[in-house]
């Protein structure tokens, strides 16, 4: 992210090159707190935390946090997790079963993942690391791929350019429908945000790297086509190759929840406007029994129900803008939850079986109804009328920074199996934050 001639002459110090103690201090921090998920931001996170620590900064302050944290983006945890590790870094936290922790992840986010020091310190491998020795290089040009001995080499043949903000407004791609409706909704285009793109390596007749590595997609890149062109491109040159999207290639070719429009009278009954997509239909329905569901064409990124309760969160969100309440949410999981949203805190009770980890368990619940709230209130993609994406970069998606979150408890109330809870959390936040903000049409809220 940073230029070399920023940095001509100066000391630059990575993770490694902080002092065993540090280490050893941050890592039990972050892991006592849940403040690592994916662990793809962390060391950077860790990095500017000690930096200031060095200098006296008083990491107690809620307000110097948020400052140093406002140069970073971390999706996974919504913030207040690592806020809580820099305030007690120094604490001398009990033994806990990592091994517990580590499957309370995995179950919250559908695929194996590690909780340890070494995510924290960013020891653990993600879909680009440890790439064969001289491995070619592939990246995106359109429909088709440029393969170089470099990846300066590659976009160099394409004439790349970096990606960009622009300053068209967004807007809802879909009209409502016509009616006096008790109820109306209208989402917008939205970016899943996850940090590490897409990207994959393999050795030619080999297996690719998984690109979803330690987790953090939120359903993104279950489609994403990086592994079997890894394989492709590899078998077809005889050598390794790592086959990359840049950001303004996940922008562009990731998937993205269905945008749809919503008109609900206040029986349940209505019409709901949806981006044709597989499976978006049954998803609304079993919500809202009652209304019509019009799958449109709609010019723009591709769309899918992969998604985080792509669609069904949209459904309870208006279920509950028609009760006027907040009320218990049930994910496909079997988890409820059920949520209270004002300006200065946001309340779940979570209802998931016995957490295997209550840290894990907290730290993913915190991460959903960052999440939820961020994308009601902040977050859109500004896609003009032929579907082109004109926002680009990380900073262009709205994602709140820590400064803008409010405090976020959870109550965890129950018990037997353990379920993941995320999506339930989400939901319930999501419709939780529409109703604080009077059940406006369009999305974002502001």
């Amino acid at each position: 992210m940073t230029p070399l001639r920023r940095v001509a002459g100066r000391t630059v110090t990575t993770i490694e090159g902080l002092t065993e103690e540090e280490r050893e201090r941050w890592a039990a921090a972050f892991l006592a707190h849940g403040a690592s998920q994916c662990g793809f931001c962390t060391p950077g996170i860790v990095c500017r935390l000690v930096g200031h620590e060095r200098k006296g900064a008083d990491l107690q302050d809620r307000e110097t946090v948020d400052r140093l944290l406002s140069a970073h983006l971390c999706r996974c945890t919504g913030w207040q997790t690592i806020r809580e590790a820099a305030a007690e870094v120094s604490v001398d936290y009990p033994y806990r079963d990592l091994g517990q922790a580590s499957r309370q992840a995995s179950l919250e986010a559908g695929t194996q993942q590690i909780v340890g020091p070494e995510v924290v310190l960013g020891e653990i491998s993600f879909a680009d690391d440890q790439p064969p020795h001289n491995a070619l290089v592939a990246i995106r040009n359109d429909a088709d791929w440029a393969v170089g001995e470099t990846l300066h080499a590659a976009r160099e043949s394409i004439g790349k350019v970096q990606g960009r903000r622009t300053s068209m407004e967004s807007r809802p791609p879909l009209d409502l429908p016509p009616g006096d409706w008790s109820v109306t909704l209208r989402t917008g285009w939205v970016e899943p945000a996850y940090l590490e793109t897409d990207a994959s390596w393999c050795e030619p007749s080999g297996e690719s790297s998984n690109p979803i590595a330690n987790g953090g997609a939120f359903g993104g890149k279950t489609d994403s086509d990086v592994s079997g062109q890894a394989e492709s491109i590899a078998a077809e040159n005889g050598v390794g190759v790592r086959v990359l999207w840049s950001r303004e290639d996940v922008v562009r070719y990731g998937s993205k929840r269905p945008p749809l429009s919503a008109g609900l009278n206040a029986d349940g009954s209505g019409v709901i406007r949806v981006a044709k997509t597989p499976g978006v239909e049954e998803i609304i329905q079993s919500v809202l029994p009652r209304c019509e569901i019009e799958q449109i064409e709609v010019a723009g990124p591709p769309t899918s129900v992969a998604l985080r309760a792509a669609g069904w969160a949209e459904a309870e969100m208006l279920k509950t803008g028609l009760r006027g309440y907040s009320d218990w949410v049930e994910a496909p999981s079997g988890a409820r939850a059920r949520a209270e949203v004002d300006a200065e805190i946001i309340r779940v009770e979570v209802e998931s079986g016995t957490p295997l980890d209550l840290v894990m368990h907290r730290s993913y619940c915190i991460g959903a109804a960052h999440m939820a709230y961020s994308w009601v209130t902040s977050e859109s993609l500004s896609v003009d009328d032929s579907g082109e994406v004109h926002d680009l970069t990380v900073r262009s998606f709205g994602v709140l920074r820590s400064s803008d979150c409010p405090h976020i408890e959870i109550v965890s109330v129950g018990e037997g199996e353990a379920l993941a809870a995320g999506d339930a959390v989400f939901a319930a936040v999501a419709a939780a934050t529409w109703l604080n903000r009077g059940c406006p049409s369009d999305l974002p809220t502001g």
